[in-house]
């Protein structure tokens, strides 16, 4: 397939991405230090495997993905999207599957531990994006436009309820919603799909009690500061000792026996404390930029499908990040969704690398035009 010649990359971009790699792979190796002390785990077991699987394997999908012309994915994203939904539900095979307080979300691979689900992520983004620039013209009519987008998203849908992971689950359906109006869908279907993964979520929480019990915590965490309130008191009083400028790089003192998940999904409470307010605003505003950014690249797309490729990466990459701070913060209820780019997990951070990697190779094809 012959495709115009690319501009240079949008070396912004890239540069934000580079520091938020790198700051965030300091930020998990001085929290990997509780986990250490209070498991007895080793660097090599926590701190290198992220080093190797994520910040170096992530590095080496970022550039794949960002030389790979982005209009190329279409031919491939039925597949891709398939191989993908296929993986995760393989977590459920007895031997390969693993499980983890309640979910069952892995596979053990022997030599490394993947969790499919984070390749769905972009799966489900490809294929979403090829559909939708092949109707987008005529995605206001009902059996062109929400009958089948529900039945794509209901498919992913059932898939991660199963495991389960409601959480993305929930940034998934926002990042599809965000694509589907982009594409020129009307408010009165975003409407109706709202409203339906309300439904959804009420009825789930029936047969899932744990999701009632976060939304009691979030109201009211106060009400047993050593059950379920305990990790949002912890991470407050982590941030609060924070103060203005921190405690220092590696002189947290949470991480070691109080704060739970310290290298997961309390690792902002331990970057506020060891960096304090002005540290924790740098952090935001990163991720602010990369946002900002990265909207600016969907704007400037050469085509509608570049458009939305860069909508959905953005808007999981930024609803994750913000509603993992803002469950530190005690502002949103606890969702367990690692911090992009800093917390534990190398298919995580691999994922979120590749998808960023398909951002830059759409901004090398950016045009200040709109396009049709």
């Amino acid at each position: 397939m012959s495709h115009p010649k690319p501009k240079s990359v949008d070396t912004m971009l890239l540069s934000i991405i580079a520091l938020l790699v790198a700051g965030g792979f300091l930020i998990f190796s001085s929290a990997s230090l509780g986990l250490m002390a209070r498991d007895g785990a080793t660097f090599g077991s926590v701190a290198l495997n992220q080093f190797l699987f994520g910040v170096l394997g992530g590095g080496v999908a970022l550039f794949l993905t960002s030389s790979i012309y982005y209009r190329h994915w279409r031919k491939y994203a039925f597949y891709l999207f398939l191989v993908t939904l296929l993986a995760t539900l393989a977590v459920f095979l007895p031997g390969i599957g693993m499980s983890h307080a309640g979910a069952t979300r892995w596979l053990d691979l022997g030599f490394v531990t993947i969790q499919p689900s984070e390749f769905l992520k972009l799966g489900f983004i490809i294929y979403l994006a090829t559909w939708l620039s092949g109707v987008h013209t005529k995605i206001a009519r009902f059996r062109y436009g929400l009958i089948p987008f529900a039945g794509i998203s209901g498919l992913v849908g059932i898939v991660m309820l199963l495991q389960p992971d409601t959480d993305t689950f929930l940034i998934m359906a926002f990042a599809g919603m965000a694509m589907f109006l982009v594409s020129g869908a009307r408010w009165r279907d975003i409407t109706i799909i709202f409203i339906s993964v309300v439904i959804l979520l009420a009825a789930v929480a029936m047969f899932r009690p744990y999701i009632m019990d976060r939304m009691t915590t979030f109201l009211h965490p106060e009400n047993d500061p050593l059950g379920s309130g305990y990790q949002i008191q912890q991470s407050l009083i982590a941030i609060g000792s924070g103060g203005i400028t921190g405690r220092g790089y590696g002189q947290s003192i949470q991480k070691f026996e109080y704060l739970p998940e310290p290298i997961g999904d309390s690792i902002f409470a331990v970057y506020a404390e060891e960096f304090g307010f002005i540290g924790a605003i740098v952090l935001i505003m990163a991720l602010v930029f990369l946002t900002l950014r990265g909207y600016k690249t969907a704007t400037q797309a050469n085509d509608i499908f570049g458009t939305l490729l860069v909508v959905g990466f953005m808007t999981i990459i930024i609803a994750q990040a913000f509603l993992n701070i803002g469950a530190m913060l005690a502002v949103a209820p606890l969702s367990g969704l690692p911090l992009p780019f800093i917390s534990h997990g190398g298919t995580a951070l691999m994922s979120t690398l590749a998808s960023l990697g398909i951002v830059l190779n759409v901004s090398r094809y950016r045009t200040f035009k709109k396009h049709a």
